[in-house]
């Protein structure tokens, strides 16, 4: 198989978005992921929102022997139950009412590449069944199908950090769980990785064009704060302060530009928002996303919370809202 050259390995693990990390625990993580790389073995990364799990599977694709060969994401949280089969496996013509043509799936793009199973952890008792077959198996057949397809890409998968209780307790296949588990890399919360946090928070605000400096109130509001969504809550945290305290003209972030003390308050929410010049498209889309990461991916229980129907979800996310 042709293969591109690798980057060679950095002397510091670095996490991902936040560069070389201090983390102890997570140092071990990536360095276990690393060593991984070149092997044929499943990996399952386990890490709540914002842990960098999507840039880890892409980055261990492109570390592999495979990365010659296509990355395909499958967002499993998106796809429908009743259109699981269709959309992983394919379908030929005629096999439902609306196949009007034969359609290949996502697993037959993956070549022999690498396939990233994203949030298996949402997928119902029966998609989690036809998962296990194709593991087992290492071949799928079509919707109407007849002949089966070998299998070369290798799998990668990513779950919240409660799959292994949810396994415990029978809400997930165990024999699924240690199919996908051959490899563990398990990811802390930005919460718990206080000595990256600072750091990472003025390579942010530099790469924002505004003030990278910190003021001290500043840089203990951040600490202190839970980051529940991780990274990208960080991040856009951080993006918003650099255009307040540009605005001002100041040197330096104060503690009043990130507006955390006013993160509960819809009101302050939508007021920044409206200054900041997001569409409703956008707002929507935020909220979504912000259910979504508060409810570890559960799109039954996000849909709940948005007064909408589980289906309305599924649409919402496939056409890019949410």
């Amino acid at each position: 198989m042709p293969r591109t050259p690798r980057p060679s390995s950095p002397a510091e693990p670095a996490a991902p978005g936040l560069g070389p990390t201090r983390h102890p625990g997570l140092k071990r993580e990536l360095l276990r992921l690393r060593r991984a790389a070149d092997s044929d073995a499943t990996v399952l990364l386990l890490g709540g929102p914002g842990t960098g799990k999507d840039r880890l599977a892409r980055e261990l694709h492109e570390a592999s022997r495979r990365n010659a060969e296509p990355f395909v994401r499958i967002d499993l949280a998106a796809v429908a139950d009743d259109l699981f089969e269709s959309e992983l496996f394919g379908h030929e013509k005629g096999a439902f009412t609306g196949a009007v043509a034969s359609k290949p799936g996502l697993l037959e793009g993956a070549g022999a590449g690498t396939i990233y199973l994203d949030r298996i952890d949402t997928v119902s008792a029966r998609a989690q069944g036809k998962l296990l077959r194709v593991l087992e198996e290492r071949v799928f057949t079509r919707v109407g199908g007849t002949r089966p397809s070998a299998l070369r890409a290798r799998f990668v998968a990513s779950a919240s950090p409660e799959l292994p209780r949810r396994v415990r307790a029978g809400e997930f296949r165990e024999d699924l769980y240690y199919r996908l588990a051959v490899v563990t890399v398990r990811l802390p919360s930005l919460a718990e990785r206080r000595a990256d946090l600072l750091p990472a928070a003025r390579a942010i605000l530099r790469s924002a064009g505004g003030p990278a400096a910190l003021a001290a109130p500043a840089a203990e509001a951040l600490l202190a704060w839970p980051w529940r969504g991780g990274f990208r809550e960080l991040q856009n945290v951080l993006l918003r302060a650099a255009l307040e305290a540009r605005q001002r003209g100041a040197r330096a972030v104060e503690a009043v530009d990130l507006g955390l003390d006013s993160a509960g308050d819809p009101e302050a929410l939508l007021r920044t928002a409206a200054r900041s010049g997001w569409t409703l498209r956008q707002l929507s889309d935020a909220y979504v996303d912000l259910v979504l990461s508060e409810t570890g991916g559960n799109v039954s229980e996000a849909a709940r919370r948005l007064g909408v129907a589980r289906k309305t979800l599924y649409e919402w996310r496939r056409n890019g809202r949410g």
